[in-house]
C-alpha cells in the first residue's frame, strides 16, 4: 500500500564552507526517492533546525558526508514501505540523519522500518518536529549516569539552552529536587513548577546548590556548557555524585585528581552523533508517554518561527549565532 507522491524539495550543501559568511545551501527539486527492503518513505511535515544541522553543513563534524540533505529532527507522515507504518505519523531524530545520510530537510526524507515511531497525538507536527535533538541529547545523559530519582538534588548548568531546558523538564517530571543555573535573575518560567533558579551572574554557584540541597550538593549535574561552569560543578558535587558533559568552550580545564576519587565521582560524555536513528529514536519512544501525559512539553514554536526551505540561508546564519527561538521548517 502507498500513497500518492509527487516531487518536492530539499536542501542541499554540496561542499564544506569555511564560515558562515560562506554557506551556500541550495533548494532543488527532490524526486520521491525509490525505496530499498526494510526501508520507509516518510512526507516530512515539520522539521527542527539544530546547531549540529548547520555546523555540519560547515563541515565542522569529520563525519559529515558531501553532497547531502542536512537535517536531524522530523515528523510527518509514513508514504510508503510496510503496510503497517503507510499512514501513520511519526517523529524523531538521529546521529546519522542530515550527517552521513539525507536528512530532514526536505520534503521527503527515507529511513529504516526499525526506526519508525508514532509521534504523540496530541502534538502538532511542529511541536513533534522541534523536540529531538535537545531531548534526546538530554535524556541520553541521563539514561548513562542513571535516571533522576525523587528525592535527588539535580543541577542544569546552562539551564537556559534547549538542552538545559529538556534537562529540567526530565528531572522534574522524575521528582527530583530540580536547580536551573544560567545567566540572569528572575524564577523559572518554564513547564516544570518548583524549579529553583541561580542566576550564575551575581551567585556563588556552589555554595547556592549546597545551601538548595541542605548541604549535600548535587547529585547530578548537568554541565550543558563545559569549561565556564566545571570548577563550580565540581565544588557542588555530593558525595557519589556525577557530572554528564555535552559540550565545552574549552577543551583543556584544570582537573583535581584528589577531590575526584575522595568524592567518588563519575564523569559522563554524550556524543548523540554516535547514536544512529534506530537507537535514537528508541529514546524518542521511552518518552513518548512523558508528553502524551503532559509531565513534558515541546518546545514553543510560534508562527515566526515556522519558515519555509526558501529561507534556509537565514535560518541556517540565525541558528549558528545562538537562536533563543526554536526554528522549524515546514518543507
Amino acid at each position: 500500500m502507498s500513497i500518492q507522491k509527487e516531487d518536492l524539495r530539499a536542501v542541499r550543501v554540496n561542499a564544506k564552507a569555511a564560515s558562515a559568511d560562506e554557506l551556500a545551501p541550495a533548494v532543488e527539486k527532490q524526486t520521491p526517492p525509490a525505496l530499498q527492503k526494510g526501508e520507509a518513505l516518510v512526507r516530512v511535515r515539520s522539521a527542527g533546525v539544530n546547531p549540529s544541522d548547520v555546523k555540519a553543513a560547515l563541515g565542522i563534524m569529520p563525519q559529515a558526508v558531501f553532497p547531502r540533505t542536512p537535517g536531524r529532527d522530523f515528523a510527518g507522515v509514513v508514504v510508503d514501505g510496510p503496510s503497517a507504518w503507510v499512514g501513520k505519523e511519526v517523529w524523531g531524530s538521529g546521529g546519522d540523519v542530515g550527517i552521513t545520510r539525507d536528512g530532514s530537510h526536505a520534503g521527503w526524507l527515507v529511513l529504516p522500518e526499525a526506526a519508525l515511531r508514532e509521534k504523540p497525538k496530541n502534538l502538532s507536527f511542529e511541536e513533534a518536529g522541534s523536540v529531538g535533538v535537545p531531548f534526546i541529547t538530554a535524556y541520553e545523559g541521563f539514561r548513562r549516569s542513571g535516571m533522576p530519582q525523587r528525592g535527588q538534588t539535580v543541577a542544569v548548568m546552562g539551564a537556559n539552552g534547549k538542552v538545559g531546558q529538556a534537562a529540567v523538564q526530565l528531572a522534574a517530571q522524575a521528582g527530583a529536587n530540580v536547580i536551573a543555573i544560567r545567566r540572569g535573575a528572575g524564577t523559572w518560567d518554564g513547564p516544570s513548577p518548583g524549579v529553583h533558579t541561580i542566576d550564575a551572574k551575581t551567585e556563588d554557584v556552589a555554595a547556592r546548590i549546597r545551601e538548595l540541597s541542605d548541604g549535600k550538593g548535587a547529585h547530578i549535574v548537568f554541565n550543558t556548557v563545559g569549561s565556564p561552569y566545571f570548577e563550580a560543578a565540581n565544588k557542588a558535587m555530593a558525595k557519589g555524585a556525577t557530572q554528564i558533559f555535552i559540550s565545552t568552550l574549552e577543551r583543556p580545564v584544570p582537573f583535581d585528581i584528589f577531590t575526584f576519587y575522595r568524592g567518588m565521582h563519575t564523569y559522563v560524555g554524550i556524543d548523540t552523533l554516535a547514536l544512529n536513528c534506530i537507537d535514537t529514536n528508541e529514546r524518542m519512544d521511552a518518552m513518548r508517554a512523558g508528553f502524551e501525559a503532559g509531565t513534558l512539553h515541546p518546545f514553543e514554536v510560534s508562527a515566526d518561527s515556522v519558515f519555509s526551505l526558501d529561507q534556509v540561508l537565514a535560518v541556517y546564519k540565525e541558528v549558528l549565532s545562538g537562536a533563543s527561538r526554536r526554528m522549524v521548517f515546514n518543507p
